[in-house]
């Protein structure tokens, strides 16, 4: 039988007044189906640009899981959710009232340590199916303290306070400073996950209403994110207002301006090859602009089973990804681009 085909698709907010069903990513769910059926050994993280579309997965998932008659927990500082679905009021009403005490996004984020506590109260009072789902958390904590959140998690499912029938634990995050410090532990099992597939992509634009740029068009600037995608259906088409809202919210005009000569030149290069930056001297660079989530280092390998849903082209020139490294978007190409230009033409004055 085939279940994805049978799946009741989670609407999700894409603008105002506009929800749209979750679309293709037809092999990610297809995972969430396997993960269910042999629990999974350690937890699975997952890494991926900003906006390409783990969180609408993660809430599909619950959406699996709960149909497989999994007791779920979920959290998302960032969207300030935190569900308790275990079958017990009393945890529920407990999470409620420390939603309500938590007051910024940084307090509600250290909530996250108590995902650990519910989870194994719910195996201590006998739930057999449990999946515990974390959606980008790491990036109101330091690396060591993210690790110990993996680790936490995998302590649930090596050491139990209760038996259990399966364990899922799912935690996705967009940004790629913490990869190193939970890869060297081996505590998780860590996955990528790229922008959508191009036909998976037209299906989204197809469903915006109004009039809207060629497909074509949409592609070479999103390169598949479906975030940008509503940024800029949102914003009127206006490329110039997504490129610099990307430059305002993340300081770039300030990072171009603390650019020495070479590294500017490095940057120039990289914009035509993202693989340039893969050099010894050039590693200082690729770190700055992989900690402000621009660009993606390390993809080596594009073997499926390595990858949440379809991996990258092995290179595609038009969209900035390289063999071993790629801009998250055409986009975040063009906004380097631009600080560059603007700070060459102040200089030159």
């Amino acid at each position: 039988m085939n279940l994805v085909g049978l799946l009741r698709r989670v609407k999700l907010y894409f603008a105002k007044d506009l929800e749209i069903e979750f679309v293709d990513r037809v092999r990610s769910v297809k995972q969430v189906y396997e993960f269910s059926e042999r629990s999974t050994r350690y937890p699975v993280v997952v890494y991926g640009p900003e906006g390409c579309g783990k969180t609408s997965w993660l809430l599909q998932a619950i959406e699996v899981l709960r149909e497989l008659e999994f007791n779920v927990i979920y959290f998302n500082p960032l969207k300030r959710m935190f569900d308790v679905d275990v079958g017990v009021e009393s945890f529920r009403q407990r999470v409620l009232e420390l939603v309500r005490q938590a007051v910024s996004e940084v307090e509600f984020a250290r909530l996250v340590w108590l995902v650990i506590d519910f989870a194994n109260e719910a195996l201590r009072c006998g739930r057999k199916k449990l999946a515990v789902v974390v959606d980008d958390v790491f990036q109101f904590m330091g690396v060591r303290e993210a690790a110990a959140i993996v680790k936490a998690v995998l302590n649930i499912i090596e050491y139990p306070p209760g038996s259990y029938e399966s364990v899922v634990a799912l935690i996705a995050t967009s940004e790629d400073v913490s990869r190193y410090e939970v890869g060297r532990h081996r505590w998780a099992e860590i996955r990528d996950m790229w922008n959508m597939s191009k036909e998976g992509f037209r299906e989204l634009y197809d469903r915006l209403p109004g009039t809207k740029p060629s497909f074509e068009d949409v592609w070479r600037l999103t390169g598949g994110n479906p975030d940008l995608l509503s940024q800029l259906y949102q914003c009127g088409w206006s490329i110039d207002y997504v490129v610099k809202n990307v430059i305002g919210s993340k300081g770039l005009y300030t990072f171009a301006t603390s650019l020495n000569t070479d590294e500017k030149g490095w940057s120039l290069e990289a914009i035509t090859d993202p693989d340039t930056l893969m050099q010894r001297e050039r590693i200082p660079l690729l770190n700055k602009l992989v900690k402000l989530n621009l660009v993606v280092d390390g993809i080596v390998f594009r073997d499926e089973f390595l990858w949440i849903d379809e991996p990258p082209p092995e290179r595609d020139q038009e969209l900035g990804i390289g063999k071993y490294v790629a801009w998250h978007t055409p986009i975040h190409r063009e906004v380097v681009r631009k600080v560059l230009e603007v700070l060459s033409r102040s200089q030159t004055l």
